[in-house]
């Protein structure tokens, strides 16, 4: 049965859920607080990546957090403060990072990553789409012997669940990237990656979605949701009241705040990455990710963009030009020959990516309000998951078969 929906939320996991809706028949209206133009869903490093089975939650990483607190140019940061949603995500986010919880979700990360790269090919086939995208694997590249070795652990395990995966030499890592000067000692090379260039997918979906009979409305915050007994019936924003059928929350870094007006608790911590486009030439082919540096790299059409860092604070936009600078420096530091313009450096742009304690999405429906569907906490998979996330909103709205087990995706797990 068709039905109405709102999706709130006009980045990468909203659009996509629009494109799912549309095709089973619903009249979709696509909101968000933006001009659809700027977030994490144009900034980050544009990545498909079935390689990245090991969750953010990993053991260690609270240690590295503490270690790296105190270097102005680390790549990854959480910024203390006394609040309590912060608070408690940070206890969640320790609990989690157990070897049990990693080895319980190396499956889960793996098989949704899978659909969603199955999901982008079938869009790019389609006749209504013509956007940049290329299979050619990722490169996880390191200079020192420890990194590798830690690396190739992930490599092996990922060949256990039947990815694609070689340790590669020096002289083959070269072979592979003859024009670039690359500086390492090695990599590991996971064939089951792709990429794309995130600002033109994300263009030509709003153009089909319009095309298509989506209502997209920008500059559109929700200040109240309208609930009566167990259904929300409506939102009021800044300028409009809207009523629909259904409801999407994909809301990213924000979800926290706004589905506190539906009394739930969903723990999502802000995480700000930062991306360096470079438009001259670089000789640079394949995706590659410095390990040591925590830095992604990827050629896309017209331009080489760097990008990196975690920074979990509070919600901002602001540019902190020394990790900034951290990410060119460490991207000339791998590549002899690279030099990253002053200018590059100053047009650098910021996302936030929505974590979730456990590295896991939520995706799913509320049990307090029956119309209500959750689609955020990707973290730094937010572009591979969109497809497959926006599939199986459409899947739970249309009360159709899902394409995946969504239980580990609860979105009340921490209720």
């Amino acid at each position: 049965m068709a039905k109405s929906v709102i999706v709130i939320g006009g980045g990468i996991i909203g659009l996509c859920s629009a494109y799912y809706l549309q095709k089973e028949g619903h009249k979709v209206t696509v909101i968000d607080k933006s001009d659809f133009t700027s977030g994490a869903s144009y900034v980050n490093a544009g990545y498909i990546t079935p390689s990245h089975i090991i969750s953010l939650a990993a053991p260690g990483m609270i240690n590295k957090g503490i270690k790296w607190m105190f270097s102005a140019e680390s790549p990854f940061y959480v910024k203390p403060r006394f609040n309590a949603d912060f608070l408690k995500w940070t206890w969640l986010f320790k609990k989690a990072s157990t070897h049990k919880k990693v080895e319980s979700s190396i499956n889960v990360i793996k098989d949704i990553n899978l659909l969603s790269r199955e999901l982008y090919e079938d869009i790019k086939s389609s006749n209504d789409f013509d956007f940049f995208y290329q299979h050619k694997g990722l490169l996880m590249c390191y200079q020192t012997e420890k990194a590798g070795e830690e690396e190739w652990k992930v490599g092996q395990r990922a060949i256990k669940e039947g990815l694609k995966v070689e340790n590669l030499t020096k002289e083959q890592v070269q072979k592979l990237e003859p024009n670039t000067g690359i500086n390492v000692n090695g990599a590991v090379y996971y064939h089951s990656d792709a990429h794309m260039t995130p600002n033109e997918f994300m263009s030509q979906m709003k153009t089909y979605l319009k095309k298509k009979g989506v209502s997209i409305l920008s500059n559109e915050e929700v200040l109240d949701i309208e609930v009566s007994g167990n259904k929300v019936i409506g939102i009021k924003t800044n300028n409009l009241q809207i009523k629909s059928d259904e409801f999407v929350i994909a809301t990213g870094s924000w979800t926290q705040e706004l589905v506190k007006k539906l009394r739930t608790k969903i723990p999502v911590q802000a995480g700000k990455g930062y991306r360096i486009n470079v438009t001259k030439e670089t000789g640079i082919k394949i995706p590659s990710i410095l390990i040591e540096a925590k830095v992604a790299v990827t050629p896309m059409n017209g331009f080489t963009r760097f990008a990196g860092t975690m920074e979990v604070d509070k919600i901002n936009h602001k540019i902190n030009p020394v990790r900034v600078n951290a990410i060119a420096k460490a991207a000339e530091k791998y590549y002899n020959g690279l030099k990253i313009e002053q200018s590059d450096i100053n047009n650098a742009a910021c996302g936030l990516r929505p974590c979730s304690p456990d590295g896991l999405p939520y995706i799913g429906r509320l049990s307090k309000v029956k119309n209500v569907t959750i689609a955020t906490g990707h973290a730094m998979m937010g572009w591979s998951l969109g497809p497959a996330t926006g599939k199986l909103v459409s899947e739970i709205i249309s009360d159709k078969e899902y394409s995946l087990n969504i239980q580990p995706f609860h979105v009340e797990r921490y209720s």
